[in-house]
């Protein structure tokens, strides 16, 4: 009121605006959607997890929490309900559902989150910090790991 900014005015500024970044990643969004929901069908996660758990059995890894690991930087949805899946076989107190727990809260969904900010902004150059997101959400799960297994 002490700038005299026209209230009703600036919000449908603002929306129109927000309706054009809309308008600007709905592309992106859906090819990431039906890129995760190819992957899912397919197969291809399963087939990536079964690759890694040798690897997993390797460093003492629970394997259970593979799926997991894969799907979290590609999917908040598709790990939300392996997190829930864990809970309910495992427990929310067993090792593998600590684990599970303090991977679902320090990885973020790297791919999701890089396809939204970039998209939005129109940066089509997202080799390095797909790399360092993916590094990051590796650390993450590392160090959830070694976390758990000390405090337990």
């Amino acid at each position: 009121m002490t700038k005299k900014v026209k209230i009703f005015d600036a919000f449908i500024e603002g929306a129109v605006e927000g309706l054009h970044t809309l308008y600007m990643i709905i592309p992106t969004i859906t090819g990431l959607v039906v890129a995760v929901e190819m992957l899912q069908q397919s197969g291809t996660i399963d087939l990536i997890c079964k690759a890694v758990e040798p690897l997993a059995d390797f460093f003492n890894f629970p394997k259970e929490i593979v799926p997991m690991a894969v799907l979290r930087p590609i999917s908040g949805s598709g790990a939300t309900a392996l997190l829930t899946n864990i809970y309910e076989n495992y427990g929310p107190d067993s090792l593998v559902g600590n684990i599970a727990s303090v991977l679902a809260g320090s990885t973020e969904t790297t791919l999701y989150a890089v396809t939204m900010y970039f998209g939005s902004v129109g940066i089509t150059r997202t080799r390095h910090t797909l790399f360092v997101g993916l590094f990051a959400d590796f650390t993450a799960l590392v160090l959830a790991i070694v976390t758990v297994k000390l405090i337990m």
